[in-house]
């Protein structure tokens, strides 16, 4: 097959050797240039799982809000500020950080699979297909890498999102990560923290698709609006791209995936959907909220928390990938000239 040239900035990081771990001093050498190696994957897979723990982290407050309203629209019904409110003056601020350790946790490793993942799968089909077939079908590449590598993701995410939905749904319930494990590994066994999987997957999925192929979209679109390809541009303005693409990627995907995301908060609650197979509590819950309220409530605070989570992400993936001596991969338009 024809492989694709791409050029890879390698910055050699200021490092001081004397005290450098020897996991640090392999990440931290710079990637040979023109190469995607098992190296280069492993610094995409530790910048993914990294951007992804710090923005899902850092937004813990306007998740706790979110999950709320959508748990109990009824009681939380004054909107995002009002939310922030109600929860503090009823429980307190430190509330907003309730499962924040399941929160880093999970998606440290759900980042790691995801990130990694799509830029294994991304650049062996562009170099399977060649330059040219590989910029004529880019969008169907972004969308089967996202949904492989969002698969195995979830896989790991689930058990995490489970723990940490409970926790948010019931403060009561544990007092942290670890016993939160332990508590529905005893009260509902294996499965239970299986529970959401099948909505997980509905949600992830079609979110992450969404996610990598607007943002990848949007991001060439701006660089063709001004006339440069992502090696004439300096990290600041690289980053400055991958963030403006980046709000654009996370509402259009928060909206795709939203009522998939009401039905995984809805699903984790205690008794939710009455008893019966997966499928069977989920078509309960469904009708019982019904469809408008499905795709609309909680739609605002999430569209707020997904489009800075996904600049966030796009911009703090770039920013490490940088600083490990490693640039992004990018497909390139054989006829721009570029």
């Amino acid at each position: 097959p024809q492989y694709i040239v791409i050029s890879s900035k390698t910055k050699k990081p200021k490092t001081n050797n004397t005290n450098m771990s020897p996991i640090g001093s392999v990440l931290l050498a710079p990637s040979p240039k023109e190469t995607y190696d098992t190296m280069y994957y492993i610094k995409g897979a530790a910048a993914g799982g990294i951007c992804c723990s710090l923005t899902h982290g850092a937004l813990t407050p306007v998740d706790v809000v979110k999950t709320r309203v959508q748990l109990d629209p009824v009681k939380y019904n004054k909107g995002l500020v009002g939310g922030f409110r109600q929860i503090i003056a009823e429980e307190g601020a430190m509330a907003l950080t309730t499962g924040l350790g399941a929160t880093a946790m999970g998606y440290f490793i759900q980042g790691w699979f995801k990130f990694g993942g799509v830029e294994l799968i991304k650049i062996n089909c562009a170099q399977y297909l060649g330059e040219e077939k590989a910029w004529e079908n880019k969008v169907g590449i972004y969308l089967a890498a996202a949904a492989g590598a969002e698969f195995v993701a979830d896989l790991f995410l689930c058990p995490l999102e489970a723990v940490r939905i409970r926790s948010v749904s019931d403060p009561e319930f544990c007092d942290g990560l670890a016993d939160g494990f332990a508590k529905m590994a005893k009260q509902e066994g294996f499965m239970g923290f299986y529970a959401g999987l099948v909505p997980i997957l509905a949600k992830q999925i079609p979110y992450t698709m969404a996610k990598f192929s607007v943002q990848g979209s949007a991001a060439d679109s701006i660089y063709a609006a001004i006339g440069k390809s992502p090696s004439e541009v300096g990290t600041g303005t690289g980053v400055g791209i991958s963030l403006t693409s980046g709000v654009i990627a996370g509402v259009a995907s928060a909206i795709i995936s939203h009522p998939a995301d009401t039905l995984l908060s809805k699903v984790n609650k205690a008794g939710a959907g009455g008893d019966g197979p997966m499928m069977v509590r989920l078509g309960n819950i469904a009708k019982e909220i019904g469809f408008w309220k499905l795709c609309t409530v909680g739609l605002v605070p999430r569209c707020f928390m997904i489009g800075t989570l996904t600049a966030g992400q796009f911009g703090i993936f770039d920013t490490v990938m940088s600083a490990l001596g490693a640039s992004k991969f990018h497909f390139h338009n054989p006829n721009s000239g570029s």
